[in-house]
């Protein structure tokens, strides 16, 4: 008789022992991600498509504030020829303590974040995705497609400097027209260690290079002799900046659709502005939120806060157009908010442009939006969105801009104390006329002065 064959089990210890597989630590991972995000594609092969690709370089940025973590540090491909600095012919890098970054065997400018170099790269891109928007809504429109700084003349085709680090220990950000430049601040906000850089906020960078665009197209709006309403328009203009650069990109749109379930009035990144740096202020919903009611009565003349009745207008009307628009059975709704963000971004501009060259008012631009609306041949809601969201806050909306009359607050001087940087910069305030005018008086009385002490 045969003995019984015995099989052993092969979950017992002795037959199958079990293998110990250590768990990746956060800072090994964090290493992982940092390294595949520089990492490159291989050289394309001769004759290949790739290889007589367009011009242009691959960069690494912040896809939105540092502390939206669903979004995070994303590559970007920038059209056109980029030099070591990174500069082209409209921006030079000026960063002081910051040495040019050269692109890499590729062409592009992949740098790990949290570095200067990044910062660097980061800040450019941003300003240049910026221009670029609105260099294509005019061309959309028909109109040049050259967006000069406000320094620029046949003669004079110098860029804007961009300094990434040009504001240390400064908790702020500006553009300045004398120095033709952006500067960004960087600080350590109260109760921690580590240092917060505003250059790596996408919004902040957008909303600077908003004044920028602004200044060189109307380049009176941002003396502090126009009425509140000027001034509001030139902070508004920033906001709504960072939020048709954020909808100019299928990625970001595609964010914002998932996190409201295309709805605009629920909580998302698009409508807050500066997260962390808001944070750090203590301010919930960053330094200023685009969806909300308020009305002209409750902002009265300080602009930071009359900002954001025109920034909520056009928010509102951008989630109008979206809802009336949309058909999520035929047209996929990131591509539909790509698509309503690049045409209201290009109806605010060139209502914008068409307003007074001093002393415009909400009314006039909304008015003016209101006939461009029409004269695109857009649906009459367009027309009746516009009117309604600016109706609902005090704001006058005529068919005809020339026929608006000054508005009750026009005499009163604007408040600017809790703007930006660039809407309290000295040289806007034309504080040099002031003090030259004490200048002429002390020349004056020393002139009198000294020839009667020579006649005595």
């Amino acid at each position: 008789m045969k003995a019984a064959l015995t099989v052993p089990l092969c979950d017992t210890p002795a037959q199958a022992p079990v293998s110990y597989v250590p768990t990746p630590s956060a800072q090994y991972r964090a290493h992982r991600k940092a390294a595949q995000l520089t990492q490159q594609p291989g050289l394309p092969r001769p004759g290949s498509a790739a290889a007589s690709a367009p011009q242009g370089a691959r960069v690494l940025i912040w896809k939105q504030d540092p502390s939206v973590s669903e979004l995070g540090t994303r590559k970007a491909f920038l059209p056109g020829v980029i030099l070591a600095g990174p500069r082209d012919a409209r921006i030079a890098n000026g960063a002081p303590g910051i040495a040019p970054v050269s692109p890499n065997a590729f062409g592009d400018f992949i740098l790990p974040p949290d570095t200067a170099q990044f910062d660097a790269v980061h800040t450019f891109a941003v300003v240049r995705q910026t221009l670029t928007l609105y260099q294509r809504a005019l061309a959309a429109s028909g109109a040049p497609a050259q967006l000069p700084w406000q320094w620029n003349s046949a003669r004079n085709t110098e860029p804007l400097a961009v300094f990434p680090h040009g504001l240390p220990d400064v908790m702020n950000a500006y553009y300045s027209r004398d120095e033709r430049a952006l500067k960004f601040g960087d600080f350590v906000p109260s109760g921690e260690t580590g240092r917060m850089y505003t250059c790596r906020s996408f919004d902040i960078v957008a909303h600077e290079t908003g004044h920028a665009v602004l200044d060189g197209l109307k380049p009176r709006w941002l003396l502090r002799r126009n009425p509140p309403q000027t001034g509001g328009l030139h902070e508004a203009f920033g906001d709504l900046t960072a939020i048709f650069l954020a909808l100019s990109q299928l990625d970001q749109a595609e964010a914002v659709i998932a996190q409201t379930k295309a709805d605009l009035h629920d909580k998302t990144f698009l409508a807050d502005m500066a997260e962390q740096f808001g944070l750090a202020l203590g301010r919930p919903n960053g330094l200023r939120n685009a969806d909300n009611d308020l009305t002209l009565a409750q902002a009265g003349n300080e602009v930071h806060a009359l900002s954001q009745v025109f920034t909520g207008a056009v928010y509102d009307i951008l989630a109008d157009m979206f809802a009336f628009e949309r058909r999520p059975g035929l047209v996929d709704d990131a591509a539909l908010l790509y698509r309503t963000g690049e045409y209201l971004c290009g109806l605010v501009l060139r209502a914008l442009m068409a307003a007074p060259d001093f002393g415009a008012t909400y009314a006039h631009v909304a008015s003016l939006m209101l006939q461009l609306a029409g004269s695109d041949g857009k649906p009459p809601e367009y027309q009746e969105f516009i009117r309604q969201r600016f109706t609902v806050r005090a704001v006058n909306v005529a068919e005809d801009a020339r026929t608006l009359a000054p508005e009750p607050d026009s005499s009163l001087p604007q408040d600017r104390r809790s703007c930006c940087g660039t809407m309290n910069h000295a040289e806007y305030f034309e504080l040099e006329d002031v003090l030259e005018e004490e200048r002429k008086a002390l020349a004056a009385w020393c002139q009198q002065h000294y020839m009667a002490r020579d006649f005595s």
